[in-house]
């Protein structure tokens, strides 16, 4: 009987060594899980994302959050957000949520006696009023489960949980052609914001888990239109070490402002460093900026 089960064990052992070998992911794509259940733990639906990833959206519609008399829009700065991955009935979540100060405390108590890390706490951009802090978090287990826990830390705070009513986003009144080519990336109309997700060219692991930067690994940049060509914009540079001083000299010397530089993770490879930054001035001029601050950075062509 040992020897049976040892032969056993050998052979699965075998199989997954070559599966790593070959590069392939012992996790199931988003297509080959069923997230019905989590969505129903969640109460609202979510995408499908690049690298077998669930994305789920809570953005803080009820919040009116102004920096430098700018209001944010949600899909700007102010959207919690719960990216899962799957393997077999077991999986993992990430992601962040956007809170208050009296809210922080109560969503962490729940988080944590869920069995859920909190990986950061901290700002994501300067002057906001009122002040809001950034709760980043990550679970492993059930997806279904994962996401109760999450869903009961939002229920503490005044986060809506209904989902949106469906219409087509505001029209972006920006040369977004022209900010897509000095960028280098195709952006997206995401709730009248222009939004881009640009990947790092690493693989990027966390506990041995290679992490798509689906599930919130991708540069994020976000312009919002204030009016006469001008735009606000924000979102965080992922980096490793080398690169965090020279895209931050790139970005003051394009009049962008560094809001925040902190870790969002606790066990990945290689080192990640986010780089959150904010400015509201002419779109292409910033634009420029952003483009050369993208020339320091190791990012996927």
């Amino acid at each position: 009987m040992l020897e049976t089960n040892s032969k056993t064990f050998k052979s699965i052992l075998g199989t997954v060594s070559i599966a790593l070998m070959l590069g392939v992911s012992t996790f199931a794509s988003a297509a080959d899980y069923d997230w019905s259940a989590v969505a129903k733990a969640l109460g609202r639906s979510g995408a499908e994302q690049p690298g077998g990833v669930y994305r789920v959206g809570f953005g803080r519609s009820d919040l009116k959050i102004t920096v430098d008399g700018v209001q944010l829009k949600p899909s700007l700065a102010l959207g919690s957000y719960l990216a899962f991955q799957s393997m077999g009935k077991s999986g993992m979540v990430m992601g962040d949520l956007v809170l208050t100060g009296d809210e922080v405390n109560p969503v962490m108590k729940k988080l944590v006696e869920g069995g859920i890390e909190i990986t950061a706490i901290h700002n994501h951009v300067l002057r906001a009023e009122p002040f809001v802090m950034y709760m980043h978090y990550m679970g492993h287990g059930d997806p279904a489960k994962l996401a109760a826990v999450v869903r009961s830390a939002l229920e503490e705070s005044k986060t809506p949980l209904e989902a949106p009513a469906a219409g087509s986003p505001p029209k972006i009144d920006l040369d977004t052609a022209a900010i897509e080519k000095t960028l280098g990336a195709k952006g997206n109309n995401n709730g009248g914001v222009l939004a881009f997700g640009i990947p790092r060219a690493e693989t990027i692991k966390d506990a041995g888990m290679t992490i798509p930067a689906s599930a919130g690994l991708g540069i994020a940049i976000n312009f919002q239109p204030t009016g006469e060509g001008k735009a606000a914009i924000t979102g965080d540079f992922v980096l490793i070490a080398k690169e965090v001083n020279p895209v931050l000299k790139t970005l003051r010397e394009n009049g962008i402002e560094v809001t925040a530089l902190h870790s969002h993770m606790l066990n990945e490879t290689p080192r990640l460093f986010f780089m959150h930054f904010w400015a509201n001035d002419d779109a292409q001029k910033l634009a420029n900026g952003l483009a050369a601050a993208l020339n320091k950075v190791n990012r996927k062509k």
